[in-house]
């Protein structure tokens, strides 16, 4: 015992130090990593079958992180893996004498005879590895939970993300190659080869789409609007399309509608029955059928809705995090920024300027963190309305804060000239404006800017491809397909529920009348 005494701790990484005398060390399986090793050398099936579940980091023996970088380096040149070629790669990094030299690389080929079972092999390593990874995190998060300067939900909001990356198999590398991110992008441009050039997720307004590609993963997507344009009503047409025509999971965050406003918005869009009659529960017995049947694609729709109220952007990603853990929601919608708080952390200083860039500074982190598009809805300052014949939004009247503007990937607003009486399009005086809106995307980091015109349906609380009415307003065409997708809604209202009052409504902020 007095040996140990003397003997140094093993550094097992950076900020990590396992001492010998307390009887631990860090999990590892270092007979394992030989016998893959080994088996990668002799057999390239071995490769093929390991190549994309470890990386060097998940190797505990230094000298064995420098072996398999060389085999990584070898098979992403499509050069032919053996005990000779991985030597001469070693060399060529200079870390064969770091790796044990040329009679240590010949032992591993000698301990092994064949790849059988390396795959199994290889996800013991990885468990070793997010073991010891959970070790690194945790004595981490110990040892800032000791510092009284630390601010503890931006603790636990940083705990909280490296756990999700463990647990997503995703543990951050420091920086990836240009080559290997080279052929990352090529086969995603063969993947939307195949997908008539949607290369992110469909709106289902088609013409949208052709500006946008579909939202792009990892995106920040801000549509703002004044009060009364439909903001609400665009994305719940745009989730119901993406939900139910796509089969894609969303999530919905409304901190102004109650879930079951929102739900009840869904049924009036889906059955065509008004917003009045939902409301007043005075349907005729036709009408009763209607709903029962055109809400059977609604009930089986993967849209996730959570209306928890002065939401701060702290909750949001923790909530975010498990809906992608457990639903693999493919986007996310926020409505509306301007009523989320910076986080709970009490302090309540600083400017409501900067509160927002907080937040949409977090969401952007979010929408990158998840892989997703995250789109939020944001309000207008009263600018709009005092300007003179034209009511068109610009970037400037965007509320308080100039980096939303900055943080956003795309910038959008919606504009109904009929809202403000103007019976005609200024740009054509040939052409009513009711019933009519235009979405125009003022900011496109990776595109061009538009102005789209799409149909508003304002009893129905629902946003429609113009194109698809052909100049008869009142004509509602059918979208009711899907009738198999195997998918469920969160928070879908019983009959009384659905269509009696709930929750307080900010009538200064209310989209469309309902």
């Amino acid at each position: 015992m007095e040996n140990l005494r003397n003997i140094n701790p093993i550094r097992v990484d950076k900020t990590t130090l396992i001492n010998l005398e307390k009887g631990k060390l860090p999990p590892q399986a270092i007979d394992l990593e030989e016998a893959v090793l080994g088996a990668m050398m002799i057999d390239k099936k071995g490769v093929d079958e390991v190549i994309d579940i470890l990386q060097p980091d998940a190797f505990y023996k230094e000298a064995h992180k420098h072996i398999f970088e060389a085999i990584v380096q070898l098979f992403t040149d499509t050069q032919p893996i053996d005990l000779l070629t991985v030597s001469a790669q070693l060399k060529k990094n200079a870390k064969l004498d770091l790796s044990g030299g040329d009679f240590y690389l010949i032992q591993l080929t000698q301990k092994i005879s064949s790849s059988a079972h390396i795959e199994f092999h290889s996800r013991i390593i990885l468990q070793k590895f997010i073991q010891r990874s959970l070790i690194k995190i945790s004595s981490e998060i110990i040892e800032e939970s000791y510092d009284e300067t630390t601010d503890v939900f931006d603790l636990l909001d940083k705990a909280e993300s490296k756990l999700y990356e463990v647990t997503q198999g995703n543990i951050k590398r420091s920086s990836e190659t240009a080559q290997s991110l080279v052929i990352q992008a090529k086969k995603r441009i063969e993947e939307i080869a195949g997908k008539e050039g949607l290369s992110g997720i469909a709106t289902g307004f088609e013409k949208l789409d052709k500006v946008t590609s579909g939202w792009q993963p990892s995106d920040l997507i801000i549509i703002a609007a004044r009060p009364g344009m439909g903001k609400t009503a665009f994305v719940l047409s745009m989730a119901r399309n993406i939900a139910i025509d796509f089969g894609h999971p969303v999530a919905l965050f409304s901190l102004e509608m109650s879930s079951v406003q929102l739900i009840t918005r869904l049924i009036s869009s889906e059955t065509g029955l008004s917003s009045e009659k939902l409301r007043t529960g005075k349907l005729e017995k036709h009408e009763w059928e209607q709903l029962t049947t055109k809400v059977k694609n609604l009930e089986k729709a993967p849209l996730y809705i959570d209306d928890t109220p002065s939401l701060s952007i702290f909750d949001l990603r923790a909530k975010a995090r498990r809906l992608s853990s457990q639903h693999g929601i493919k986007m996310i919608i926020v409505d509306y920024l301007q009523l989320m708080t910076a986080g709970g952390n009490g302090k309540g200083g600083g400017n409501r300027e900067q509160e927002i860039s907080t937040i949409s500074r977090n969401l952007k982190a979010l929408a990158k963190e998840l892989g997703v598009p995250v789109i939020a809805l944001s309000q207008l300052s009263r600018a709009v309305e005092t300007r003179g014949s034209s009511k068109r939004p610009l970037l400037s009247d965007l509320r308080e804060s100039g980096a939303i503007e900055q943080d956003a990937d795309i910038v959008s607003f919606i504009y109904r000239p009929e809202y403000y009486k103007i019976d005609e399009w200024d740009d054509d005086e040939h052409s009513p404006t009711e019933g009519q809106a235009e979405f125009i995307i003022a900011k496109h980091r990776n595109g061009s800017l538009e102005n789209i015109r799409l149909k508003f349906i304002g009893n129905l609380g629902k946003f429609d491809n113009l194109e698809d009415y052909g100049g008869n307003y009142d004509d509602l065409p059918s979208k009711m397909n899907h009738e198999d997708n195997p998918f469920t809604v969160k928070h879908l209202p019983s009959p009384n529920e659905a269509f009696g009052s709930s929750a307080n409504n900010h009538d200064d902020d209310s989209d469309v009348p309902f």
